[in-house]
């Protein structure tokens, strides 16, 4: 059986992230989420801190790393 945990956000419901041998899969249950639905992510902190970011102000963060130019 997987293991999955609740993802919520200030007590409401978003998501789920289910164990993997490489990491955290995120399933949303909120639309505002859909951007993360299906992505992998290397630990549960990850998957929380990014739904968060992106539940509370609506936008995806650039990842770490990446320059533009």
């Amino acid at each position: 059986m997987l293991q999955s945990h609740v993802i919520d956000i200030d007590g409401a419901f978003v998501g789920a992230a289910v164990r993997l041998d490489v990491g955290y899969r995120f399933i949303a249950t909120d639309m505002r989420l859909d951007e993360l639905d299906g992505s992998v992510w290397p630990t549960l902190a990850d998957v929380q801190r990014l739904a968060r970011r992106l539940y509370l102000s609506g936008r995806m963060p650039p990842p770490v790393g990446v320059t533009h130019h």
